[in-house]
């Protein structure tokens, strides 16, 4: 008997900790996003009452990633998924449909837009189809990249992660106020180094700056790719080296999974350089935070228009 008794007490001391940690991880929201930037976004607003994991990779192009299984093993036990929405991620359905989470369905309250209320840009006012590349119906995607939104895509997140936990809007609200408090320190910052630059024409690889070129007032004037996500022509490039020469562009912005070499290349021609910048939150290093990644990129695009 008395052997008994020490064998359930020791059972008990082993389960111990690990009946605690239900309780504990019960404490915080267990959110999943489908880019990094909205992770980000999501851990400024949540603070310590979520745990946030991000679908996407930061050094992936969102536009491509594949339904993995792994990717919808992610989601199998989230109480919430932030989505970019207007089209970049649209394989995020097909993820939360695989992992038969309930939480995270089309209308269910763990499910958050976080592009609601948006002013968004290029929103097509014609037909569009597939011959016309990667452009989608809804209007460009890359709004986080523009940090004068991150005060709606904030109230979006908090608004979503409220639904699911009432009880804590209060600090949701306070983290929040908090973040923007320190994003618009910031941004002061930044509006000063891009100032002298303003109406500065750039190219892009990829159709994915225009927020923040806009938010700084900068010209989107070209294009590596002659449509979204379709390898530019050899008379495209002549075109646009010509074009660079003529208006004087000096600098074409590049993500870290761009074409670097043809980049590299149409600058070395045009009498120009390629700044790669930070295409989502963490994609380069110190660029950890959504103003750390901020203020990198702007930094980076400050001295190559120098």
């Amino acid at each position: 008997m008395r052997r008994m008794t020490l064998l359930v007490l020791a059972a008990l001391a082993v389960c111990g900790p690990l009946s605690a940690s239900p309780t504990l991880a019960a404490d915080k929201l267990r959110v999943v996003t489908s880019i990094t930037d909205l992770k980000a976004l999501t851990e400024a607003v949540g603070g310590d009452l979520v745990e946030v994991d991000s679908l996407a990779r930061s050094t992936q192009n969102a536009h491509d990633l594949e339904a993995r299984p792994s990717l919808m093993i992610k989601v199998r036990r989230a109480d919430a998924i932030v989505l970019n929405g207007l089209d970049l991620d649209d394989w995020a359905d097909v993820v939360a449909q695989g992992a038969n989470n309930p939480n995270v369905i089309v209308g269910a309250p763990g499910r958050i837009d976080a592009s609601r209320g948006l002013l968004v840009l290029e929103v097509p006012r014609s037909r569009i189809d597939r011959s016309m590349g990667d452009v989608h119906p809804a209007g460009n995607p890359h709004y986080t990249l523009d940090p004068g939104l991150a005060a709606q895509v904030t109230q979006n997140i908090l608004e979503g992660l409220a639904r699911l936990a009432p009880q804590n809007r209060a600090t949701f609200e306070r983290n929040r106020q908090q973040f923007l408090a320190r994003l618009e320190e910031a941004m002061g910052r930044w509006n000063k180094l891009l100032e002298p630059y303003k109406g500065a024409p750039v190219v892009v690889n990829h159709n994915m700056w225009l927020y923040f070129l806009t938010r700084f007032g900068l010209v989107q004037a070209g294009s590596i790719e002659e449509r979204p996500g379709i390898p530019p022509t050899p008379s495209h490039l002549v075109k646009l080296v010509n074009q660079m020469k003529q208006e004087r562009i000096k600098v074409i912005v590049v993500e870290p999974w761009g074409d670097l070499k043809t980049v590299q290349r149409v600058a070395q021609e045009a009498g120009a350089q390629a700044a790669v910048l930070a295409s989502s939150v963490g994609a380069l290093k110190g660029t950890d935070s959504y103003i750390n990644w901020v203020d990198s990129n702007v930094k980076m695009l400050a001295q190559a228009l120098k």
